[in-house]
């Protein structure tokens, strides 16, 4: 059901990781740290510093030593940074063809561009994290496997919103436009499904569901239901069960998509995904036609968790944040 990556493929991917990681961190310098720029202004005939971020201006006092050691310091480093960040962009831009050839790029584009914009924003781990098929991703990175194509073949992505967490004002950009404006800067053919508030579509009939967990009150909101404020985004479909995926701690790695670029994906605990599958497998409302994929992901978990995650234990205390009878589906599936 999977296939261990190559000792040059776990090379390459390692390598690949490790100046990704590197690189987000000099992306994140210039986005905040050194973000816009400084510049003297002069007001009643003295000079003033001023910081100017997406053409908002904000004064740093009249000119003293100390705003003349923040102005150097500040446009030292961001030079600095800029140099570091294309240095290490053009790293990137050499591995991917080599990540390509070597097929450890797996994530698909439309999916791979939506979750590199959700990490540069600052959602992905955070306000959002991914589950369904394309957690797969995630779990086989971190085991250094692949999956069987059938398996992991999806033409969509579901995001699951943590409704809990309050909206970050900050994000101004986002909050303003939503989801559904972020999706459209990664493609303007991206609309609402007409009928479906939670999901959005583009051209090629890529999918991105936004999902949030069911209220203990089925009849009222469990919380947000929109990533950001406009009121034309788009709306979670709240669905039961997603809670216990919000309550594991996450498992974030980076992957690499289709592209021969990487990208950090962040998804619930593998035994917390295996659990899940199991138990949606089971339920009565459950499409027949998806119940056998959904166990067939649950069987491929469990094989990988006692063969290659053996530092993610098998038991239920392991799972508290679940209800024992889930947990249970998960250790007494383990134990045949």
């Amino acid at each position: 059901m999977y296939n261990p990556l190559s000792t040059e493929q776990v090379r390459q991917f390692t390598d690949a990781a490790q100046v990704f990681d590197t690189y987000r961190e000099a992306e994140q310098d210039l986005r905040h740290r050194f973000a816009g720029s400084m510049s003297w202004k002069s007001r009643n005939g003295r000079e003033y510093l001023y910081r100017i971020i997406k053409g908002r201006e904000q004064s740093l006092g009249p000119e003293t030593t100390e705003t003349r050691e923040i102005y150097k310091t500040f446009r030292a480093g961001r030079a600095a940074a800029i140099r570091r960040f294309k240095t290490l962009q053009q790293r990137l831009d050499e591995m991917a063809p080599v990540n390509q050839a070597m097929r450890i790029g797996r994530v698909p584009l439309d999916c791979a561009k939506i979750l590199r914009m959700l990490d540069a924003e600052g959602y992905m781990g955070g306000e959002v994290i991914v589950v369904g098929t394309n957690a797969l991703y995630n779990y086989e990175a971190i085991a250094g496997v692949q999956f069987g194509g059938g398996l992991v073949a999806t033409g969509d992505v579901d995001l699951l919103l943590d409704s809990r967490r309050k909206l970050r004002l900050a994000a101004d950009n986002l909050n303003r436009k939503g989801l559904l404006g972020l999706l459209r800067r990664v493609d303007k053919s991206y609309k609402p499904v007409r009928g479906r508030r939670y999901r959005a579509a583009n051209d090629r009939g890529f999918l991105v569901d936004l999902i949030a967990p069911q209220g203990r009150n089925p009849l009222t909101s469990s919380g947000r239901l929109y990533l950001g404020s406009s009121v034309d985004d788009l709306e979670a479909a709240e669905i039961e069960g997603l809670i216990w995926l919000l309550n594991v701690p996450k498992c974030e790695t980076v992957c690499i998509g289709e592209d021969g670029y990487p990208l950090r994906l962040s998804c619930p605990d593998p035994r917390a995904f295996a659990a899940h599958k199991l138990w949606v497998a089971q339920r009565l409302d459950r499409e027949p036609a998806k119940k056998g994929r959904d166990q067939q992901q649950a069987e491929l978990l469990i094989q990988l968790l006692k063969e290659r995650l053996v530092n993610y234990p098998l038991d239920a205390e392991a799972l508290s944040a679940f209800p024992g009878e889930v947990a249970g589906l998960l250790v007494e599936a383990a134990k045949r």
